[in-house]
């Protein structure tokens, strides 16, 4: 079964809270939200302009807060680069930190991912060598926590399927899962189709982001992933993508939340979510 939800960065370009979003997603009668963290304080997001949670704060009034409103959290994104040195230095210790923040917020997963570019220049094979090294560390942790980490498509190595499939069959663990961007794959000049099938064993989660027409012609093949899209879910020219990919996990009997992610007006949302219902 698919449980559509959203991810509260959806007000982030709109200067939104993470009140406003919970509260968004309650209005379309959403089944779950995700949100962003960071670790600290953050002046813009403790004064309410902005969307993420910072990790210093009490998870147990943040759960009780969207489960009154009828969302429990599925997912939260602590997605730093994992496959290069800075994953070493803060990554790791960055999501070990949103793991336990997750097991108080009763949410079963966490997602990372990668950069845009490869880092320092080095080989894909020695970034391979970092990531089997700082997933190492996370599972760990998850193991303990029970908790998924999951690994999300938009960078140079997470949008490239023989890289991913060399490191989930690495580890074959189920802790460490999958999370499909199709907006990302879609962005970075693939089908999203093509980058679900190989990798449909490990999914476990999914962010839902069309493309405007615009962006598609400026950045396609050339860019990695955006942060959301300004056209809403259907509206752009990724609809037909996210229709076969929708089409693909009900047909595989897949179970899981996806997130719509588009600039959050109430436009935007209603449409989106409107459209998303009819599909699945």
């Amino acid at each position: 079964m698919i449980r559509l939800g959203m991810h509260t960065d959806n007000l982030r370009t709109l200067s939104g809270s993470f009140e406003a979003g919970v509260e968004l997603g309650a209005k379309n009668k959403l089944e779950h939200i995700e949100f962003g963290v960071i670790y600290g304080i953050y002046f813009v997001q403790a004064l309410g302009y902005e969307p993420s949670v910072s990790l210093w704060d009490n998870p147990i009034q943040i759960r009780k807060f969207t489960e009154s409103k009828g969302m429990p959290v599925s997912q939260i994104d602590s997605a730093s680069p994992m496959m290069g040195n800075m994953g070493t230095m803060r990554g790791v210790f960055y999501t070990q930190q949103a793991i336990r923040f997750a097991s108080d917020l009763g949410a079963k997963k966490v997602d990372t991912t990668d950069s845009a570019i490869i880092e320092d220049g080095m080989t894909k094979d020695e970034a391979f060598k970092i990531a089997v090294k700082n997933y190492t560390e996370l599972l760990k942790w998850a193991e303990d926590f029970k908790i998924i980490v999951n690994v999300e498509t938009h960078g140079a190595l997470t949008n490239d399927v023989e890289f991913m499939l060399k490191l989930f069959s690495h580890f074959e663990s189920e802790y460490l899962g999958f999370c499909l961007d199709t907006g990302n794959t879609y962005i970075s000049g693939q089908e999203p189709l093509d980058v679900l099938k190989p990798l449909r064993k490990y999914l476990t989660h999914c962010h839902i982001k069309d493309v405007t027409a615009e962006l598609a012609a400026a950045v396609r093949g050339e860019e990695t992933g955006i942060a959301m899209s300004e056209a809403f879910v259907g509206g752009g020219v990724n609809a037909d993508n996210i229709k076969k990919v929708i089409e693909y996990l009900n047909e595989t009997k897949w179970d899981g939340e996806v997130s719509v992610e588009c600039s959050g007006t109430d436009e935007n949302m209603q449409k989106s979510v409107e459209w998303l219902r009819n599909i699945i």
